[in-house]
């Protein structure tokens, strides 16, 4: 039923970073097709072979005598000669652990030592505990993009659990798609990095295996155009990349948080969800509390439109019919398994009933939400930067400087008005910060002016101590892109 509202899959156990590799790969293999976002054809279905760079990734992570037969002093045959078998011993996932080919590619061992311990500094999300066939250098180009796999050279959904495809899917349904598609394939060739990523492979062609079991169910949807525009806003900037992936990384996955939410709104036949935010103070304020109750709302939206669907399901014209036929329990369960395939054989075991076995679903569909994609929201949002307990024990939303640098350049050209850039948040992303804001989605009962034009006053000063934002007298001040400081006048 989860994806049949938000298609395959939301996955909690993720983060941004993941969400964004995860992406890459699937880009890359569709452009290395010559195929990009469906540029010969319909996206849809989505089927690719991600690389897998075995034995890159062997040398990288499962390589623990590298380091101490460099230190050893030997020399350079001799170095060569005793850690090759060692490699070769215990090299996983390749079926012939040969790795002689490096010998003629590096001016001597130590030259090839110091090139792995460079490309294993890049590392993402290095401190986690991960085993060594699922961590991932920094994305350079081609050369360092590959699936998660196990020690055995088989696909693992741990780190790389769908998501990432859905977010292609997103942008390859949005209507910016041919204009991302040139600055996304230019990201990767030419890179240095990833020119030195591909010495650690041999000259073999890999027998990568095909992939593409993600699945979207709509063909446009609004959340799809805001993250293809966002993500264009900050390829033409033409970034560095170790500048430029943390913001396309948050991006994506503070756009995913609201594809979720905005579709459960959707789904529930609610109003679209906004995010009261709090500018953090040294103390509880009114804000704070709001903001608290606005993440408890937008967090039960999910399992509303779980129960929503459920609700549909009972009030279908299908359902009505075998209400009324001959055998209303057995024609109800032979319409519930058409629609969500579910009760699977004996799985149910309650009343014969169709009021029953209604209610049935709705409690396992409930389970099996809160399982994973029920924290979608929490996850995402806190990897994203914006759902934060700092300063206090209950999550709400807290925009971090880190994500409110990537929305200003996402979103402001040059400078911008503040009170212009506050509209704006609310508008495309239903961050509700200033007064003005404040007063469109809360009623009398609730709304504080002073409360929330305090909470603006500590957004210009957290901007201004950021560089970003510029006060020319008390009643005009300007957020400004740091990047394209220079053109303001």
């Amino acid at each position: 039923m989860d994806e049949q509202i938000w298609g395959h899959r939301l996955w909690d156990s993720t983060t941004p970073w993941l969400i964004f590799l995860e992406f890459l790969g699937v880009a890359e293999a569709r452009e290395r097709e010559g195929d990009l976002f469906g540029s010969e054809g319909s996206p849809y279905p989505l089927v690719f072979k991600p690389a897998q760079r075995m034995f890159a990734r062997n040398i990288l992570y499962n390589n623990e005598a590298l380091v101490r037969i460099a230190a050893e002093g030997l020399s350079d045959t001799a170095a060569w000669d005793k850690w090759l078998p060692l490699m070769a011993r215990a090299a996983q996932g390749i079926a012939k652990g040969d790795f002689d080919y490096l010998r003629s590619r590096f001016a001597s061992f130590r030259d090839f030592a110091a090139l792995v311990g460079m490309l294993r500094s890049s590392t993402i999300e290095n401190g986690s505990n991960k085993r060594w066939s699922s961590r991932f250098v920094f994305p350079f180009g081609r050369h360092a993009l590959y699936e998660d796999l196990n020690p055995k050279g088989s696909r693992e959904y741990i780190n790389f659990g769908l998501p990432g495809e859905l977010l292609y899917q997103m942008i390859a349904r949005s209507g910016l798609a041919d204009q991302l598609r040139p600055h996304l394939a230019a990201t990767f060739d030419g890179d240095p990095c990833d020119k030195l990523m591909a010495l650690l492979e041999p000259p073999y062609s890999e027998d990568r295996q095909t992939r593409g079991n993600s699945y979207l169910p709509y063909t446009f949807h609004q959340s799809f155009d805001d993250v293809a525009r966002d993500w264009l806003a900050i390829f033409v900037q033409r970034l560095p990349r170790f500048d430029a992936y943390p913001h396309l990384a948050r991006l994506g996955a503070l756009h995913l948080m609201k594809y979720q939410l905005d579709v459960a709104a959707e789904t529930a036949g609610m109003a679209k969800p906004a995010f009261i935010c709090e500018v953090i103070a040294s103390r509880r304020t009114p804000v704070r509390e709001l903001s608290i109750s606005s993440f408890q709302t937008n967090d039960a939206l999910p399992q509303r439109a779980v129960e929503a669907y459920v609700a549909a399901i009972g009030s279908s014209a299908a359902w009505t019919e075998a209400l009324e036929g001959d055998s209303p329990f057995h024609d109800c369960r032979s319409v519930m398994a058409e629609k969500v395939r579910w009760p699977d054989g004996d799985d149910y075991s309650g009343p014969q009933e169709p009021a029953e076995l209604l209610a049935s679903l709705r409690r396992a569909a409930v389970a099996r939400h809160r399982q994973h994609v029920s924290n979608v929201h929490r996850s995402y949002g806190a990897g994203a930067g914006l759902v934060s307990r700092r300063g206090t024990t209950q999550l709400r939303y807290a925009p971090t400087d880190g994500l409110l640098k990537t929305l200003i350049l996402a979103n402001v050209p040059v400078r911008m008005n503040f009170a212009e850039f506050l509209e704006l948040l609310f508008e495309r992303y239903g961050m509700v910060i200033g007064e003005r804001e404040a007063a469109r989605v809360l009623g009398s009962e609730d709304f504080d002016k002073k409360s929330f034009q305090s909470n603006s006053a500590r957004l210009q000063r957290r901007l201004r101590t950021l560089g970003m934002l510029r006060r020319l007298s008390d009643a005009c001040a300007y957020v400004e892109n740091p990047l394209a400081r220079g053109t303001v006048r």
